[in-house]
């Protein structure tokens, strides 16, 4: 049986090997009463062209089901036995007064604040100009003073605060005033929206910068590790890719920030931050992928119906479950 993947689903002590895929596959070989030999692999991919050959009976592992590899017609897998998500590990950024002062200059902040000067003009112009002639004690004629005035009168009515300093005697300005209200009952919660995303994001300390989505990742440079699916979510997200050997060599590239991100299973980087917490990373709030776990044989393996049904008595005896709480929790 080939063997290959990274803690927590493969962990190697020497000749040893323990982690959740093995504890799975050990569970299943007991159930069988089958005899076996553990022989690590160099890569996932490499793992898989031996069984397809004929080298191996079976490859053990956080082997991920993709349609690419089940396409093959010399390989097939088990049933799945864990469930997992393809997750992005990124650069943590420091918490400093300027980081969290920066929201305040995004776009969303900067072009609500824009929206509001500028409906804020326009409301006051009208209003300056339906009551310069009949109003001129409250909007004077001249152009800043009756403008500044009309802005002011503007704002008061936007925020329903009601001084009653100032007020429309015109029809024309009456009817300015009555649209006004209306509209501002509206206007008030689109252009406080960027205003309050940017409070949030500074209570809460996080930053709008940075990659935040799947979509962000396109053109940027990204570690995966070599015959892994993370290669073809690279490739299918279009994104500039450095093939790495495993997971610490991915991490220590972002690091050294010779890229922007590295991308591997979810489980497998939560396990990682939690052994390394000194590393100044972060693991992405979004994820590429599902992926759905299970071991590599022949199609006409003798071994294929045994396997799925043991798969299945450890799941419905929640046996897999209390294997992951292990090394996970």
């Amino acid at each position: 049986m080939g063997v290959i993947g990274s803690p927590p689903f493969v962990i190697q002590n020497g000749a040893q090997y323990d982690g959740i895929s093995v504890d799975v596959w050990r569970a299943m070989a007991s159930d069988n009463n089958l005899q076996f030999q553990l022989v690590p692999q160099p890569t996932p991919l490499a793992g898989i062209d031996a069984v397809e050959r004929g080298q191996l009976d079976l490859l053990v592992g956080p082997i991920s089901i993709t349609p690419a590899r089940l396409a093959r017609p010399g390989v097939d897998f088990t049933q799945p036995y864990f469930f997992a998500k393809s997750g992005v590990l990124v650069h943590s950024q420091s918490q400093t007064l300027f980081s969290r002062l920066k929201v305040f200059f995004g776009w969303a902040a900067v072009s609500s604040v824009l929206v509001l000067m500028s409906v804020l003009v326009a409301v006051g112009s009208m209003i300056w100009l339906a009551e310069r002639r009949q109003n001129s004690s409250q909007f004077p004629q001249a152009v800043l003073p009756g403008l500044a005035n009309g802005m002011w009168f503007a704002l008061v009515t936007l925020t329903t605060v009601g001084y009653g300093d100032k007020a429309p005697v015109t029809r024309v300005g009456k009817g300015v005033t009555a649209v006004w209200m209306v509209m501002s009952l509206i206007a008030v919660s689109s252009i406080t929206a960027g205003l309050a995303s940017a409070f949030t994001l500074f209570l809460s300390g996080a930053t709008d910068g940075g990659i935040q989505s799947a979509a962000a990742l396109k053109g940027r440079r990204v570690a995966v590790v070599a015959g892994t699916s993370g290669e073809e979510l690279a490739e299918r997200g279009q994104m500039r890719t450095i093939s790495v050997q495993n997971l610490p060599e991915a991490v220590q590239e972002l690091v050294e920030r010779d890229v922007e991100a590295v991308i591997f299973d979810r489980p497998a980087i939560r396990y990682y931050l939690k052994s390394n917490p000194e590393l100044a990373v972060r693991l992405a709030g979004f994820n590429l992928a599902e992926e759905t776990y299970g071991f590599v044989l022949k199609p006409n393996s003798p071994l294929r119906t045994t396997l799925d049904v043991s798969v299945l008595k450890l799941q419905r005896r929640h046996a897999v479950d209390k294997i992951v709480d292990t090394y996970l929790f």
